[in-house]
């Protein structure tokens, strides 16, 4: 069924549509909707991040992918059950169990999806003997990456908007105008995009990581401790704008907003003793950990694969090859 949307302050209307691609097989009709299409791209996308940063870091590859697919898996459906869980139709999804985990339909709380995937990852790290803090901070920037390009789910779905704006980029459409997905004071008028918002601000936050991971990574668990206080402060602002926030059962408190600010405060509060503990291991002061990379020439000359080991001293170094062919790079990106 074909919809549409528009941006009355910039002149644009154009029709879209839920469904990616519909097809039959074995008699039964295969819907792949946008909302899942853009949810799998930025996990892929992450995976590949992840995958090429791994050995830099000292993680095992194959170990690795054991980790992420189990949690992967466990964070989607919980992602589905808190949202139900805290939704104003948890009856209705009780009596229709079918509909609980019809996350096609769109419905996925990500503070869920984040927490089973930090619980759960840490189990398999420890399961999979997998240095856990380091493999969180390739989580965090693979998680902005998920989150800034799924949140065009929501824009194909037309849900996750805001409270009614006069700003030239407020949007509106034909589902939105329906009120389906969170009622709005004047429903003819334009409304925050506020899915928008949040994707601009993931993916400007996978550069911001990114860039610290090169030039100011000092210690295990940075990453992971910046990604929270990033995403949290900006989610405790654009949760306020939203029409269709979840609320803790018989309060005024919005669910996603509370839990902004645990993220915040146990990012901040991370960060912290990290960095104590990071410089009390280097003598008192912090030591950025400078990678240390085998040439192409040096690799082909080994039978073994070069491995990556983090020293005492906080820096990592490559075992396999002849010292003579590796070199120290700040830059291998």
């Amino acid at each position: 069924m074909e919809h549409w949307v528009a941006f009355p302050g910039l002149g644009l209307e154009f029709p879209i549509s839920q469904t990616f691609l519909k097809f039959e097989i074995f008699g039964m009709t295969v819907d792949i909707r946008f909302y899942g299409l853009m949810i799998a791209i930025g996990f892929t996308l992450a995976v590949i991040y992840a995958f090429h940063q791994a050995p830099k870091l000292g993680i095992d590859r194959d170990r690795m992918l054991d980790v992420v697919l189990v949690t992967a898996v466990v964070a989607v459906i919980c992602a589905r059950l808190y949202y139900v869980f805290f939704s104003d139709n948890v009856e209705y999804y009780l009596s229709h169990p079918d509909k609980i985990l019809a996350i096609w339909d769109g419905g996925l709380a990500i503070y869920g999806g984040i927490i089973a995937a930090f619980v759960v990852g840490a189990l398999m790290c420890r399961l999979r003997k997998v240095n856990t803090l380091a493999l969180f901070d390739l989580a965090a920037i693979g998680f902005l990456m998920g989150q800034g390009l799924g949140r065009w789910g929501n824009f194909f779905n037309q849900e996750a908007y805001g409270v009614n704006t006069d700003l030239p980029w407020g949007m509106t459409g034909d589902i939105i105008q329906s009120g389906v997905n969170g009622a709005v004071e004047d429903p003819m008028s334009p409304v925050h995009p506020t899915f928008l918002y949040e994707s601009l601000w993931c993916l400007l936050g996978v550069l911001v990581l990114h860039l610290m991971f090169k030039k100011l990574y000092y210690f295990h668990g940075q990453l992971f401790g910046a990604y929270l206080v990033w995403y949290g402060a900006e989610r405790l602002v654009v949760e306020g704008l939203r029409t269709d926030s979840l609320f803790i059962p018989g309060t005024p408190i919005r669910v996603s907003q509370a839990v902004s600010v645990a993220a915040i405060l146990g990012g901040a509060v991370l960060l912290f003793v990290l960095a104590i503990r990071a410089k009390r291991q280097s003598g008192g002061q912090l030591q950025r950990i400078v990678f240390t990379v085998p040439t192409a020439e040096a690799v082909e000359e080994t039978a073994e694969e070069p491995t990556v080991t983090l020293q005492s001293d906080d820096r990592l170094s490559v075992e396999g090859v002849p010292t003579e062919n590796a070199i120290q790079t700040e830059e291998d990106m």
